[in-house]
């Protein structure tokens, strides 16, 4: 079970270092509460006084594998974890990516096992909980924005990416078989499909890479206003990649769309990326790679969050056959 969390005074003494970090004030007073937004890493709600005067809400994430709980263990592949990239990710794109939350400092003391992570506090609702469509399609143009820039060969290379190689699309799969060992129809369907899974892994890398969100999910997604109008916050970096950016929208229209509302989505994620850098079938690809990871995620009786809860085997099995492998 996760380890109790920091104390009042360790948390003031870390924030406090963090903030100079990034030449904000140190904290005079500070209050503290748990999050009601769900997430495998404990989070907190932060209201800051500064000593100039001025007040921060700040959302403050700790990202030490001991800090899951069983259930977090459960759902998070260990191979993924790095506590270290999501601040890395903040640190590199703050300031310059429009709508990210602002990054507010960081502690990483890896030998005392203390990763953390101090952002803006975004007002907005989680995507999956809105009904605009026109929402989602501007969730879907920041997305192509942000693929645009990033487009070619992805950021700095010294941030601590997930790479999407080869290695990493077989992966899933071999996970996703490995769980189905006592389930004989679903294991049978899977052996299917790993016989022809070679053209999925082939489509997907022979598109350009740019930097990924790595779960650009409804969940992962927040929308609200700003100063400046509308703003779209995408939250939750821990999974930040390289790879091909249509990896993203997959996971953006993956669920019960029907085909108009989904063309809908790719069409305005097209306005944002400035111009066409995959096809239809790519699209499929990913959303067939997308599926076979949810089937390769976490062990059979693991139930996904809202959102994300859909039948993942028979949606690999319809992709596939559409793509005729």
């Amino acid at each position: 079970m996760a380890g109790a969390g920091p104390s009042d005074a360790e948390l003031r003494d870390g924030l406090e270092r963090a903030l100079a970090e990034v030449g904000i004030a140190a904290p005079r007073q500070l209050r503290r509460r748990p999050s009601d937004y769900r997430t495998s890493f404990p989070l907190e709600e932060l209201e800051v006084g500064l000593v100039d005067g001025s007040t921060l809400r700040l959302a403050f994430k700790q990202l030490d594998w001991a800090r899951l709980d069983d259930r977090g263990r459960l759902a998070k592949p260990a191979f993924l974890h790095d506590p270290a990239r999501e601040a890395a990710v903040y640190a590199s794109l703050s300031g310059s990516v429009p709508g990210l939350p602002r990054y507010c400092g960081a502690v990483l003391e890896a030998a005392a096992g203390r990763h953390w992570l101090f952002v803006e506090w975004v007002e907005g609702r989680e995507l999956y909980q809105v009904g605009e469509l026109e929402l989602w399609a501007a969730a879907a143009r920041w997305l192509g924005e942000l693929h645009a820039r990033f487009r070619g060969a992805g950021p700095d290379g010294a941030l601590p990416l997930v790479e999407c190689d080869r290695a990493y699309y077989r992966r899933w799969l071999d996970r996703a078989r490995g769980f189905a060992e006592g389930d004989p129809d679903r294991a049978r369907l899977l052996e299917w499909l790993a016989e022809r899974y070679e053209a999925v892994v082939e489509g997907l890398l022979s598109l350009p890479p740019t930097l990924l969100h790595g779960e650009f999910y409804a969940s992962n997604v927040l929308v609200g206003e700003g100063a400046e109008g509308r703003r779209v916050a995408p939250v939750d970096w821990e999974l930040a990649a390289r790879g091909p950016g249509v990896v993203d929208l997959a996971a953006l229209v993956s669920g019960d769309w029907d085909e108009s509302e989904r063309a809908r989505l790719v069409a305005a994620y097209r306005e944002g990326a400035g111009r066409d850098s995959f096809s239809p079938r790519h699209l499929d690809l990913a959303r067939l790679h997308l599926a076979v990871q949810w089937l390769g995620w976490a062990p059979p009786g693991w139930v996904p969050p809202e959102g994300q809860r859909h039948d993942w085997l028979g949606e690999a099995m319809e992709l596939a056959e559409r793509l005729e492998l």
